[in-house]
């Protein structure tokens, strides 16, 4: 209320409280009420005037009520001396129990406004939530998520941190700077209040997650209030996060979906032409006598085929065993033979490489499906050789434990950064140097890992390897050799 109405209010509420003393006072003296009579009628008017009235205007009224009573009722009349006791005490009683109902009657007047503030703050609560839920989870933050909190509750700005896309929004006039403290206090993920400017602070949580901060600048009652407003404006926040996760999600599944189809489509179609090819290259001595450099290209035109072959069988089978669950086809096997052939295939593919295989002891014997388990040492193997620049070592090494058997493939270049350790198991993830070095799908170590895990193994980056890569892939012995073992 401005000050200038505040005051005309209260002239007038004392001039009616004079002339409605005066008025008792007028009417008892013509009728010549004793005292006590007149003091019952002035207790009334005195309730009367504190039904609207403040409390220290109501006390001016009942100070003036308990003076006109001295001065014309009391003995000595027309002095404010009061000389028998009995009519001092019934001016002391009018004058606290004047008093005490205007102090109730201001309190109970108190409460009501109160009453009626919460009631009218719960229903702007109710229809601030019912427009805030009534978007559309894919609607932008900023003014859409924020207008409503200005006008609901008559703000002067208000202000939105959000931590997921690190944006402030802001709508309305500050003149506290309400954006720069609201990101303070994001930063420190604490509640703020700024009384002198008005402003409230609340930082955003959601079950314990920081999601950002809101600045009211404005509001009414912030204690009560900015609690709840910022209760509101966090599950819209989680709302619209959970929307964009669940979308992402989606789309993710269906991109991996579409790729895998894709890498199956195009196996499919790469393997008759490499066929014919290959047996085109065979052919070709047939058709007549070659010169040496003649036989040296339809050698190599057949080799390299055949390599292409290999990979694109391998693309296809992983592409397989990406959407499908591995199940090994177990049959007892020496790891030591498995480790070595592997070695020397990939030893006559890539003869630019140095690739060896060494074996620490008797492994004994493990249960294992051959075909899957080439299949994951050839990723380990073609990683090492694509991975490695030219002469590099490339070491598989054989070694055994008491219930296990591990193939190590170790590989000279650069080691893995940090950073991307933690993610080259995820499906189609490839590391920054991975990228720049050779093409790859990123399916090969989330596969090879699928394939330890299928049986009963695993697959893990040794961390022990200070230049260059190794892995280390784990078998479990066969029961009567871990038995043994014991």
């Amino acid at each position: 209320m401005p000050p200038s109405h505040s005051v005309r209010r209260a002239a007038l509420v004392l001039v009616r409280g004079v002339v409605l003393i005066a008025a008792v006072t007028a009417v008892c003296y013509r009728i010549h009420l004793n005292s006590a009579s007149a003091a019952l009628l002035f207790l009334i008017a005195v309730v009367l005037q504190s039904l609207d009235s403040r409390f220290w205007e109501a006390a001016i009224v009942c100070v003036l009520a308990t003076a006109s009573l001295d001065w014309f009722f009391i003995d000595p009349l027309f002095t404010f001396t009061v000389t028998d006791p009995l009519d001092a005490v019934t001016l002391l009683c009018l004058l606290i129990v004047s008093l005490v109902v205007t102090e109730t009657q201001a309190r109970s007047r108190s409460q009501a406004r109160e009453a009626k503030r919460q009631r009218e703050n719960m229903e702007k609560l109710y229809r601030l939530g019912a427009e805030l839920f009534a978007q559309a989870p894919s609607a932008p933050l900023g003014p859409p998520l924020l207008e409503p909190f200005r006008t609901r509750f008559e703000l002067d700005a208000v202000c939105l941190f959000d931590q997921a896309s690190q944006e402030l929004h802001e709508i309305g006039t500050s003149r506290g700077d309400l954006a720069a403290k609201t990101r303070d206090g994001y930063i420190s993920g604490r509640n703020a209040a700024y009384p002198e400017l008005g402003i409230s602070v609340r930082s955003l949580r959601e079950r314990g997650t920081l999601l950002g901060a809101i600045g009211f600048e404005g509001l009414r009652n912030p204690e009560l209030l900015a609690p709840a407003l910022a209760g509101l404006a966090a599950s819209a926040l989680e709302r619209r996060r959970a929307f964009r996760l669940a979308s992402t999600a989606a789309a993710n599944a269906r991109a991996e979906t579409l790729r895998s189809a894709i890498l199956d489509a195009l196996a499919h179609e790469f393997k008759t032409p490499l066929a014919t090819i290959v047996t085109a290259a065979g052919g070709l001595e047939a058709t007549g006598p070659m010169s040496p450099d003649q036989r040296e290209l339809a050698g190599m035109i057949e080799s390299e085929a055949a390599r292409l072959g290999d990979l694109t069988s391998r693309l296809l089978r992983l592409a397989r065993l990406d959407r499908e669950a591995v199940k090994p086809r177990l049959e007892p096997a020496d790891p030591a033979e498995i480790a070595q052939g592997s070695a020397r295939r990939y030893a006559k593919l890539w003869p630019d490489r140095q690739i060896s295989f060494h074996a620490n002891g008797e492994p004994g014997e493990v249960r294992v499906d051959p075909e899957l388990m080439s299949l994951a040492l050839s990723q380990l193997l073609e990683n090492a050789c694509k991975y490695s620049p030219p002469d590099a070592r490339i070491l598989v090494e054989l070694s055994a434990g008491e219930k296990a058997a591990a193939i190590d493939v170790r590989n000279d270049g650069d080691p893995i950064p940090p950073n991307e350790r933690s993610h080259i198991f995820d499906r189609f993830y490839r590391g920054t140097n991975a990228k720049q070095t050779a093409a790859g799908s990123g399916l090969g170590l989330y596969v090879a890992r699928k394939i330890a895990l299928a049986h009963g193994g695993d697959l893990a980056l040794l961390d022990t390897v200070q230049d260059g890569v190794a892995f280390r892939l784990t078998l479990p012995l066969s029961k009567s050799e871990a038995s043994v073992a014991e």
